[in-house]
């Protein structure tokens, strides 16, 4: 508890010693002497320069034409084998059922 107490403390002190810097730091702005003015007038935007129109193409040149590509000679196809098929699985037997056993009945008291 002692410690938290002495933290406590520790921070408050911070705290009193930034608060006291700031004040000062504020008092020393008021003290200055006052900011020009700033203009408020813009100065003039440049002007937006002309694009100059493209020439138009007359007509176009024809497109060349599609290249001869040698021709693959046929590849015989391979045949795969048939897939093993997945043996079934054999059942397990039946185990039967465990019997209820009902309690002995209780010894009748007159």
């Amino acid at each position: 508890m002692a410690t938290f107490n002495c933290f406590v403390l520790a921070f408050f002190m911070a705290l009193s010693f930034s608060s006291i810097n700031v004040s000062q730091a504020a008092r020393h702005l008021q003290q200055l002497p006052p900011m020009p003015t700033l203009p408020t007038t813009l100065p003039p935007l440049p002007s937006i320069p002309t694009i100059p129109a493209l020439p138009k193409p007359g007509a176009l040149p024809p497109l060349p034409s599609m290249p001869i590509f040698p021709t693959v000679p046929n590849v015989p196809t391979a045949t795969l084998p048939p897939l093993p098929t997945i043996p079934s699985i054999p059942t397990t037997p039946k185990i039967p059922p465990i019997p209820f056993l009902s309690p002995p009945p209780a010894p009748s008291t007159p």
